[in-house]
């Protein structure tokens, strides 16, 4: 098994950790590319947590798993790994987000303890549709859980309508320090404006003809935005709502980033080119 790269603890007292990774584990297409030949399958998720530092897990959209099955995959992963879970979509897909005080209860103290010190964010991902309305999406902000066993809770929102790129909306946000994806994509609405204490980044645009993915001087230019967010910067060649702030004393944050859809096949070479130039 190769040697696992070095990483920072995941502690909330101490960030300015940088995670890269892609979307879930078990792929087809990444048996002939990334997955060494002659590998069995129930051990794909130990080989892939050993090459990356971060999953998000897809899975969870479609619903809750199992206790034994968060305890398992947390037994199969190295100390420092962390695995990003989308929340369920019967939660996110509702027309009124007040009322899923009982459904997102359900879905985070359901068994996701069993991660312990794996778990990452919770992504929040709206669909698109979704319009941005100030008291319903404050009234579910407000009731995400804060701590789980112990254990400060972190969520991250996705927006996916355009009624989001607005004032109101990352002050809302900033309320309740939840960050929002920043989704490198035309199809959806692409802000890198800071609205919580960590960063997390999706981008979408790896290519097929392309063996890692994305051209040398792309993975060049995340390596170095990873670096000033995670320094508490904010990279000026991103798409803003607002102008950054001024003056203002930086932060360390930790910064996840995922390779996600596009050319999926791709992606885990470009997650490693990334964490070979940080």
């Amino acid at each position: 098994m190769p040697k696992t790269p070095n990483r920072k603890s995941n502690s909330a007292a101490t960030p300015g950790a940088i995670r890269v990774g892609v979307g879930g584990w078990t792929y087809a297409p990444w048996r002939n590319n990334f997955y060494p030949a002659g590998l069995v399958q129930k051990r794909e998720l130990e080989y892939a947590s050993r090459q990356l530092t971060a999953i998000e897990v897809n899975g969870t959209f479609y619903g809750a798993q199992k206790p034994a099955t968060y305890a398992k995959w947390r037994s199969e992963t190295p100390d420092g790994f962390v695995f990003s879970l989308k929340a369920p979509g019967h939660i996110t897909g509702r027309k009124v987000l007040a009322d899923t005080g009982k459904a997102i209860d359900a879905f985070v103290f359901g068994g996701l303890e069993q991660l312990g010190d794996r778990l990452g964010p919770i992504l929040w991902q709206l669909p698109p549709g979704k319009a941005f309305e100030r008291a319903d999406l404050a009234a579910f902000l407000e009731q995400l859980p804060r701590s789980l066993d112990a254990r400060p809770l972190r969520h991250v929102l996705e927006v996916r309508d355009a009624s989001f790129r607005c004032a109101e909306y990352l002050a809302t946000a900033r309320k309740f320090n939840v960050p929002t994806v920043f989704t490198d994509s035309d199809q959806y609405p692409s802000f890198a404006d800071v609205t919580g204490d960590f960063v997390y980044a999706r981008l979408m645009r790896s290519q097929s003809a392309l063996a890692t993915g994305y051209a040398a001087p792309d993975i060049d230019a995340w390596a170095r935005r990873a670096r000033e967010w995670t320094a508490g910067a904010d990279p000026d060649d991103l798409p803003r709502l607002a102008p950054a702030a001024k003056g203002k004393k930086q932060q360390a944050r930790d910064v996840y980033i995922y390779f996600i859809s596009a050319a999926k096949e791709r992606n885990p070479a470009a997650a490693m080119a990334l964490l070979q130039r940080l």
